[in-house]
């Protein structure tokens, strides 16, 4: 039994162990192909398991995770559906990323765009990972905060910054070698400590019945977001590197093996962790959800779900410290390929990347925002073998930017929503923002 006046004693064990161990088992890159690309010692590749479960946890958060609780709390299991609806853009990414490379023989994004549609779009498509990646920081470092104290308190600051620098710390000894490795090590630790969760969830729910058949198929009562989910899903994971990264490294075949069976994994996995939203319905609890079912199931459960969220954010955060390094060095070549130079890079996204936690910004923003500024990307990648001139590119990508900054400032009317519901706006901009894209992709396509 953990004594309850040590709670915060062995938060703060858990959070530093668990930083020390990676950084102790990480392996440690004695070169740009071991950093970059995740190479062996012997110049192989990972292999298809190896990839999947990096695949799988590093898009398993701690802020998707939390997002997942909280709309279960809010919309029962259909909550928990919608946002795992996001885990489809695996199987869009892995379709096309096996055609680029094998029918049109390139060798990453952005050697795609770069044949394409010119130097230009390879600075904006940099400029859009780049914004995907600091939100990546800043948003999963919030969630552990939270976990430590009220927003903005001393504890909650300090865990944030532990927390970070610890994950930077082992990223920094071994690139994308140490995140792949470590990523193993964190999917088996978050498939059992979260059926752990479960197992002690369940037993007082209403039953699991009553979990699984939670929630309102209704436009007004999650079903808009899923919709939203779906249209994202086909332009989301192109901005996002630790997805697309993880599409070059090993042949072609095992990389679309791996991306399809991340699809079902991660998909059940967040619907899972959604339930513990539903069960704090059921209680009439309020708050952040993982939060609060935890205090309510003892001091236990609650390390439990911090080695939960833990483990979830480190995936995320060392896997966005590796993907901005290759960006900087590897992809727009800001500097020689040196180890030095990617470690550097590590050490600014790091810094700039926790500066908005001083500002309380929403962590769902990070998603359903970015998810938006990016719609541009779908007929990009949809239509890559389509010919035409080079500010296609433009023309669409330009077009998605506008909609999404309209939408986040608040200026988006709520007259042309299809239905008044919480993201029935959000619905209506990534609809007709979508349809725009592909029509200013057309006309962009006639500029020579």
């Amino acid at each position: 039994m953990i004594p309850k006046f040590n709670i915060e004693v062995w938060q703060w064990l858990l959070i530093i162990a668990s930083g020390l161990l990676m950084l102790l088992l990480s392996p440690k890159a004695q070169n740009a192909a071991q950093f970059f690309r995740a190479s062996t010692k012997k110049g192989g590749e990972p292999r298809l398991w190896l990839l999947t479960s990096s695949l799988v946890i590093s898009w398993i958060f701690a802020k998707s995770i939390t997002n997942a609780a909280n709309l279960g709390l809010k919309y029962g299991i259909v909550g928990g559906v919608a946002y795992a609806t996001y885990y489809l853009s695996f199987l869009f990414a892995g379709i096309i990323i096996y055609q680029l490379r094998e029918k049109g023989g390139f060798h990453s994004i952005h050697n795609f765009l770069q044949t394409q549609f010119g130097r230009s779009a390879v600075v904006i498509f940099s400029g859009l990972i780049a914004f995907r990646l600091f939100n990546e920081v800043w948003s999963n470092a919030m969630v552990i905060g939270s976990y430590f104290g009220e927003v903005s308190s001393g504890p909650y600051y300090a865990a944030i910054f532990v927390f970070t620098f610890l994950t930077l710390l082992y990223s920094l000894k071994g690139g994308l070698s140490s995140s792949l490795f470590t990523d193993a090590i964190q999917m088996v630790l978050f498939g059992v400590l979260l059926f752990v969760i479960l197992g002690l969830l369940v037993p007082k729910s209403e039953g699991m019945q009553a979990l699984i058949t939670s929630g309102s198929w209704k436009l007004t009562h999650g079903v808009d977001l899923l919709l939203v989910a779906l249209i994202q899903a086909i332009s989301y994971p192109f901005h996002d590197p630790v997805m697309t990264d993880r599409g070059f490294i090993t042949d072609a075949k095992t990389m679309v093996r791996a991306f399809a069976i991340a699809v079902p994994i991660g998909f059940l996995t967040i619907v899972l962790f959604s339930l513990i939203g539903v069960f704090a319905a059921q209680q009439g609890l309020s708050g952040q959800a993982a939060v609060s079912v935890a205090n309510t199931l003892g001091v236990g459960a609650m390390l439990l779900m911090n080695f939960i969220m833990i483990t979830s954010a480190s995936s995320t955060l060392d896997s966005a410290f590796s993907s901005f390094s290759k960006l900087i060095v590897v992809d727009l070549r800001l500097g020689k390929m040196h180890l030095s130079n990617g470690r550097l890079t590590m050490f600014a996204v790091t810094l700039l990347g926790i500066t908005p936690v001083f500002f309380g910004p929403e962590i769902l923003d990070a998603t359903t925002i970015s998810g938006t500024m990016v719609i541009g990307l779908a007929p990009v990648f949809l239509l890559w073998k389509f010919r035409g001139g080079r500010y296609r590119f433009h023309a669409s990508v330009i077009t998605g930017i506008c909609f999404g900054i309209w939408f986040a400032s608040g200026h988006y009317p709520k007259s042309w929503s299809f239905v008044q519901s919480d993201y029935g706006a959000l619905l209506s901009a990534n609809t007709f923002g979508t349809i725009g894209c592909f029509v200013m992709y057309f006309v962009g396509s006639l500029i020579r």
